[in-house]
């Protein structure tokens, strides 16, 4: 089935879908880059993470450790909130499917 995508690009609850993702995804993406770059900021320019924690771990193990529960909990805090995306795009497609706003 063709759509007119033009038409849909200009639509306001595509619109705003649009931006209601944008204001997800861009904190969440930026959070991800800083926590990422850091460690080898930090373990390559700093000694603070050379210090033991607990036991025989240093710090850069446990920073190393909370990247991975990091991304794990990212990737599953945007695939629940992808859904609804989904959801609310799929209506869209739905709305111009049935031959609405032509």
């Amino acid at each position: 089935m063709n759509y007119d995508y033009d038409r849909i690009a200009h639509d306001n609850e595509f619109k705003e879908l649009k931006a209601k993702r944008n204001r997800f995804i861009f904190p969440i993406t930026i959070f991800f880059i800083i926590a990422t770059l850091l460690f080898p900021i930090l373990t390559g320019y700093t000694t603070f993470l050379n210090h033991i924690a607990f036991w025989n771990i240093s710090w850069a193990w446990i920073y190393a450790l909370l990247l991975f529960i990091m991304v794990w909990t990212l990737v599953t805090v945007y695939m629940n909130k992808a859904r609804s995306f989904d959801m609310a795009s799929e209506k869209i497609i739905v709305k111009y499917k049935g031959g609405h706003n032509q």
